[in-house]
């Protein structure tokens, strides 16, 4: 991103989450759907919620299509402590318990995003259409032990339908106003050899007109058109032994950072001034393998994952200023490749005791080029970038088993990190992470567990011309107990949190260039600490009427922010993290009605989040955002043949609220017009949804 254009994001201090998990075929569906077995992969293995110390949240495909919600970043209102907005198509941050990532996409993410076991490169996946999906889930708190440096945060795990013996094909189309939204998908699973080699192959497309208006040039400045075709092929020779092969295409075309000038955190003003769209093109590519085989002599599973990711970035012409003067206008393009593979072994002993130990290796390459042309001077400041960061890592995790009761898991993780570019010396880190987990079943319903873990994000790269050229990595300590009850009628799981983030890369600011005016760093802003409380509770009063329910308290505060202080010579006006409420909320109700084999459902949500503080730089005022609560509603025909028909509702009552926001300090101090900036929510869709599945 250009430089004039990135001084925009100064201040913004967000949490990421890259996922992870492994895959777990014909898994049952998520607590919504009252199933008290449900099957997660949280710990690299196929368990049982009850059986895994981890805060995790499983959330089913069928549960996502009964809310109308087609994206993870939709998805997170349904998870306690999971926080995503976005500010362009292909933009997303994320943050889980109240710590991540800044806007930056060079900065590396603080949760794990994971696709089948294999892990995504970048969180603008979080706003893709969902296609296929079985499950997912949200692990919350440090996953390093098992999927390494970068989920210090938490991850979040999207596993897909696997083909297999039987043939099946699925469609779906919906369609919403007032912003013409739309969507149709629809995959094929079929066997080619039974019993040996099965190929599912899905598509989607979905396009929507947004609900802001381009003022200067006309037209609607967050629309999106995307477009995406998955396939995988499954050979089960026999001896229990596993090969998939997966490859995908995602096409997206939107609007680069659609921000409206605004007078203040209560005006949700829909009109954006720019005089550009700022249409921005991204393309993400990919192909991975997963090989699965046992080893019978020493009662060990082996599993050898490979896969490789592309993204490529086109933005032709943006605004750099930010307004309807022609005075700053931004071109850029950028390529991001990444290569990883993993080996693990996961091996019984005994019934007590029993192994997961693995090796990991990836790299990634980035590339970009661009320029910002002062238009009436016709000036033009050209740039380039190109990092390359490799990460080798060893890992493993003894798990024992005293009595059918009790179950300690002692892990450990070593990641070397070496990153590099250009102009700047090389970055190399070496990191130990551990996690330790006491497990107490009490009887086959209810179970407590007390973990403690530390989690690790490597640093990263500013500009050639900021004073300060790196910044170091950050990590968590994270102290966790928790309970978790579940039977067919009743579940409630609960936590307690207490986490300590050091040298918290969450915030860029804007400073004085060697080359004279401002550039954007980014930096190491402090000290965190983040404690919290998360529930989840599901209850059926009856057979045909279920209700689910999250809650999150999340107090996650700067300590210590003289690290800020020292590189920016500015203070912070609040301790609070940019963008992150304290209350996270969310209910829904489910009411079936029989009719013959048929049956008619009603469904209600309402999804809300506290008041949060906006992106600002501002020294002494801090500028928050209201908070807000969100309504859905459908009702949904169902037929024993696997036809639906549906009516649907978003945001119900037009509730207005801001996914983004800059306050006016950051435009000041990069000398442009004086403004504040927001982009407005999702208003109220109404619509209609038809699906099949045989």
């Amino acid at each position: 991103m250009m430089k004039l254009k990135a001084m925009l994001f100064a201040g913004v201090a967000i949490a990421a989450s890259l996922p992870a998990a492994a895959q777990a075929q014909g898994a049952p569906a998520a607590t919504a759907d009252g199933n008290s077995d449900i099957i997660v992969t949280a710990r690299k293995r196929q368990e049982t919620l009850l059986d895994v110390p981890v805060a995790v949240t499983a959330i089913s495909g069928d549960t996502l299509a009964r809310q109308n919600i087609n994206s993870v970043r939709e998805a997170a209102a349904l998870s306690p402590g999971l926080n995503i907005s976005s500010d362009g198509a292909g933009r997303a941050f994320v943050s889980i318990r109240g710590v991540g990532v800044t806007l930056v996409q060079t900065v590396q993410p603080g949760v794990g995003l994971f696709i089948d076991g294999i892990y995504r490169p970048n969180t603008a996946y979080l706003n893709n259409p969902l296609l296929d999906v079985e499950r997912i889930e949200v692990l919350r708190g440090p996953q390093g032990t098992l999927y390494g440096k970068n989920t210090l945060g938490g991850a979040i795990n999207v596993i897909t339908r696997q083909p297999g013996n039987d043939f099946e094909a699925r469609g779906a189309a919906s369609y919403a106003g007032p912003d013409n939204s739309w969507l149709v998908s629809g995959s094929v699973s079929a066997p080619i050899v039974q019993d040996k080699l099965a190929i599912r192959i899905g598509g989607a497309h979905r396009q929507q007109d947004g609900f802001i208006r381009n003022t200067t040039v006309g037209g609607h400045s967050n629309s999106l058109n995307t477009d995406s075709v998955s396939g995988t092929l499954r050979f089960t020779p026999g001896n229990d032994v596993v090969v998939a092969v997966n490859g995908y295409y995602d096409w997206i075309k939107g609007h680069n950072v659609p921000y409206a000038w605004v007078s203040g955190p209560t005006d949700y003003s829909r009109n954006n001034n720019f005089n550009t769209t700022g249409i921005t093109t991204y393309k993400y590519r990919g192909v991975n393998a997963r090989i699965e085989a046992p080893i019978e002599a020493i009662d060990t599973r082996v599993t050898l994952l490979a896969a490789y990711d592309a993204r490529d970035t086109n933005s032709p012409d943006s605004d750099g200023d930010f307004g309807p003067a022609n005075v700053v206008r931004s071109t850029g393009k950028d390529q991001l490749r990444t290569k990883t593979v993993e080996l693990r072994f996961d091996t019984t002993l005994n019934e007590q005791l029993s192994t997961l130990f693995g090796l990991f290796y990836s790299r990634e390459t980035f590339d970009a080029a661009g320029a910002n042309t002062i238009v009436p001077f016709g000036l033009v400041l050209p740039s380039s970038d190109h990092r390359v960061g490799d990460t080798y890592a060893a890992f493993g995790t003894v798990f024992w088993k005293p009595t059918s009761d009790w179950e300690v898991a002692l892990g450990m993780r070593y990641d070397h990190e070496s990153r590099r570019a250009l102009g700047a010396p090389r970055l190399k880190s070496n990191e130990v992470e551990p996690r330790l987990s006491i497990t107490r079943h009490w009887n086959p319903s209810l179970m407590t567990y007390a973990s403690v873990a530390r989690g690790y994000r490597g640093g990263g790269f500013n500009a050639p011309t900021a004073p300060v050229r790196t910044y170091q990595g950050d990590s968590a300590w994270t102290y966790e107990v928790g309970t978790k009850y579940a039977t067919s009628a009743f579940s409630l799981s609960g936590d307690i949190f207490f986490s300590d983030y050091k040298h918290y890369i969450g915030l860029n600011s804007v400073a004085p260039s060697s080359a004279g005016g401002l550039v954007t760093v980014d930096l190491n802003a402090g000290h965190v600490h983040s404690y919290g409380a998360e529930l989840e509770a599901r209850v059926r009063p009856t057979d045909n009427w279920t209700i689910s329910s999250g809650l999150t308290y999340m107090h996650a505060r700067l300590v210590d922010s003289s690290e800020y202080t020292d590189v920016t010579n500015r203070t912070l006006s609040s301790d609070h993290l940019t963008f992150q409420p304290d209350w996270l909320y969310n209910i829904s109700s489910d009411y079936v009605v029989p009719l013959g084999d048929n049956k008619l459902t009603f469904n209600a949500s309402l999804n809300g989040k506290s008041k949060r503080l906006a992106a600002t730089l501002n020294q002494t005022t801090p500028t928050f955002l209201k908070g807000y609560a969100v309504v859905n509603g459908s009702i949904t025909f169902a037929t024993a043949k696997g036809i639906e028909f549906a009516v649907f509702g978003n945001n119900l009552f037009n509730k207005k609220y801001f996914d983004s926001y800059i306050e006016k300090t950051t435009l000041q101090l990069a000398g442009l017009p004086a403004s504040d900036l927001g982009i407005i929510g999702d208003l109220r869709r109404y619509g209609v949804r038809a699906s099949f599945k045989f």
